[in-house]
């Protein structure tokens, strides 16, 4: 299964970036491949200063070794190896009217000193944060979140939207990071799903990435904005790092298993603000914004 998995984030980081590229007309690709000393590695590839992408990264790793004394606690295990990979992206437009994206699709393997597998699971989800709000974008986006859902469980959608919206979420700020989409972890076989199923499932939502994202970009790309929109999402981009840096259980994972820093925190936006004890406009599209972020909606 690892191998099969490792192989299709592979393929999937091509299309992807092929894609972006395709929708930037200006930027290319950075790649770096990396290597782990305690084994595994890594492909990153990041957008820069384009068109379209202020700055992006579609990554992928394959990593193994012995699981750090950090993580043995936090997963409640004792000495044991472990395999992890995935692909996870974050893209950053210029035009504050386009919204950040997030995505991640990851498979990871314990063994014990024998080599046995112990435990496996998938995990992932792609999610949405805009600066300014267009129903119908987040609409699309949801929708087709469920349709990639639905193929495999009819309450696949309603659980992991759910799941999105409480794990994204600033709780010191009261807030949610974005107006989510699927968020699913320690996706395991039981006697009704097997490995192979949540390995169909995981790989339609990876497959459904560029459906849910392209078309807002290309609606969006060249509305004419003002150095307020600007400053309204820098801003907001703070928010962001905040909750990666403060939540995130990718970068905790990454920073406590000798992870490539450059890879980890390629997530961060190259612009923010912090501006002190700000307030947008009453009745603004600003004000909108926070009161959905505040209170998560049923999209669909």
């Amino acid at each position: 299964m690892k191998d099969k998995f490792y192989k299709y984030i592979q393929q999937l980081q091509d299309t992807i970036t092929s894609k972006l590229e395709e929708i930037d007309c200006k930027a290319k690709f950075q790649e770096d491949l990396w290597q782990r000393p305690e084994g595994g590695g890594g492909r990153t590839r990041v957008i820069q200063n384009g068109n379209v992408f202020e700055k992006g990264g579609v990554n992928i790793s394959a990593v193994h070794g012995i699981l750090p004394k950090s993580m043995q606690s936090y997963f409640n295990v004792g000495e044991v190896d472990f395999f992890a990979c995935g692909l996870s992206l974050v893209l950053h437009p210029i035009n504050p009217f386009v919204p950040t994206v997030h995505a991640n699709w990851r498979y990871f393997e314990m063994y014990d000193k024998k080599g046995k597998i112990i435990d496996s699971w998938f995990g992932g989800g792609q999610d949405l944060t805009p600066y300014y709000l267009f129903e119908e974008d987040v609409k699309h986006f949801h929708q087709v979140c469920k349709m990639a859902c639905d193929k495999h469980n009819p309450n696949f959608y309603e659980e992991y939207k759910k799941k999105c919206d409480d794990y994204f979420y600033n709780s010191h700020r009261g807030e949610a990071r974005g107006v989510g989409g699927l968020f699913f972890d320690y996706c395991k076989a039981t006697e009704d799903f097997s490995m192979q199923q949540w390995y169909d499932f995981v790989t339609e939502v990876g497959n459904s990435f560029l459906e849910a994202y392209v078309s807002i970009v290309e609606r969006r790309k060249s509305i004419e904005y003002s150095q307020e929109n600007k400053d309204w999402q820098e801003i907001r981009r703070g928010r962001y790092v905040e909750f990666n840096l403060v939540h995130d259980k990718g970068t905790l994972f990454g920073l406590k298993t000798n992870g490539r820093i450059e890879s980890i925190l390629m997530s961060l936006p190259p612009h923010v603000q912090w501006v002190y004890d700000h307030h947008p406009e009453k009745g603004s599209e600003e004000e909108k914004l926070l009161e959905v972020l505040k209170n998560p909606e049923d999209w669909i």
